[in-house]
């Protein structure tokens, strides 16, 4: 007789899993740059140990957030941001932040830190033709003032993911001056702060309108990339429901217009199925004292549980600001980092 351990058949093999899981996360990074390198005129340069000391804070919270997909604002030197990555001792990692190469000129750029192979990158400076908007005194606007990353990534199991990595015009006035950086309005007249908060508006306006051509190319069904999803990761410079955002994700149309869904994106924070966070609690930015949340996490309709479309969904969004209750040194970022944890199916 043959022992039973030789008679039993085998046990047939598990299933795969039903989900697969991917972080995405942003991360406004505070002019990271060389030490020893003048971003701005008006700042002074990292010393060394300024700089080791940012490079490892960051690396610290890179590790943290453990995103798949991380997309970064305000990079002067891509060579720090690569840096920074190498602190956090998460391997196997592509960095690209076009335009920072060899350091950024005029502005800081945004950039991409990803694990998936990256098909296509490329960093979109120019608005089309048709979307020149004119600023009073100042004259026509064609550019995004830090140019938008577009990249479509291919993941281990094959699917491919839109990602846009964008920083949106400040709120902060946009006074007048001369090419050498001098005033050339009286800044503490309220009438032309309003003027000059004004222009900051429309410019940030003109960057919406221009971005959402962009957003509607990738999702529009039908087209090239139908059923590919598409993850926005960026700082807004305002809040979900502002106009300027609005005229980018175009959901509020949604409501009433079911064809709307095709070409609308949605706040992670708002279509997530397991909420972390009370939403009015979510902020990672204080500005004069009152807190927003201007770094978002935006999705296409695949990855929203309750479209027919959808081929995975938003389990939750977290948002890391402790460190915005504690000292200002600039070493630390003055945003919170978000992070949204999505899911596939098999």
């Amino acid at each position: 007789m043959q022992p039973e351990a030789e008679t039993r058949a085998a046990a047939p093999p598990a299933p795969p899993p039903q989900w697969i899981t991917l972080q995405l996360a942003t991360a406004n990074l505070l002019n990271l740059a060389l030490p020893g390198r003048r971003f701005y005129p008006n700042q002074d340069p990292y010393s060394a140990t300024e700089y080791e000391r940012k490079v490892a804070w960051l690396g610290g919270m890179f590790e943290r957030l453990e995103a798949d997909v991380l997309g970064v604002q305000e990079v002067w030197d891509e060579a720090a941001l690569k840096a920074a990555v190498a602190s956090s001792g998460l391997r196997r990692f592509s960095t690209q932040v076009p335009g920072a190469e060899n350091g950024a000129e005029g502005t800081p750029r945004v950039g991409l830190v990803t694990r998936f192979e990256v098909e296509t990158l490329e960093s979109v400076a120019d608005f089309a033709p048709a979307e020149a908007v004119s600023l009073p005194e100042i004259g026509p606007v064609q550019r995004f003032e830090r140019p938008v990353l577009r990249a479509r990534l291919r993941t281990p199991w094959g699917m491919a993911l839109h990602v846009l990595v964008v920083h949106l015009k400040s709120k902060r006035p946009k006074y007048l001056q001369d090419e050498a950086g001098n005033a050339l309005e009286d800044r503490d007249d309220p009438a032309i702060t309003a003027r000059a908060t004004m222009r900051s508006l429309l410019q940030r306006a003109a960057e919406a309108a221009a971005l959402r051509r962009i957003v509607v190319e990738i999702t529009s069904r039908g087209g090239e990339h139908q059923g590919e999803p598409l993850v926005l990761l960026g700082d807004m410079n305002d809040n979900a429901h502002a106009v300027t955002t609005q005229m980018i994700a175009a959901n509020q149309a949604v409501a009433y217009d079911r064809g709307a869904r095709d070409v609308a994106l949605y706040h992670a924070l708002e279509v997530a199925s397991e909420p972390a966070l009370k939403r009015d609690l979510a902020y990672s930015h204080v500005h004069q004292g009152w807190p927003e949340l201007l770094d978002q996490v935006w999705v296409s309709e695949e990855l929203v549980a309750a479209s027919k479309f959808a081929i995975g969904d938003i389990r939750r969004v977290e948002v890391f600001n402790d460190h915005l209750q504690e000292s200002r040194e600039r070493w630390r970022s003055d945003h919170g980092f978000v992070r949204a944890l999505a899911r596939l199916r098999r």
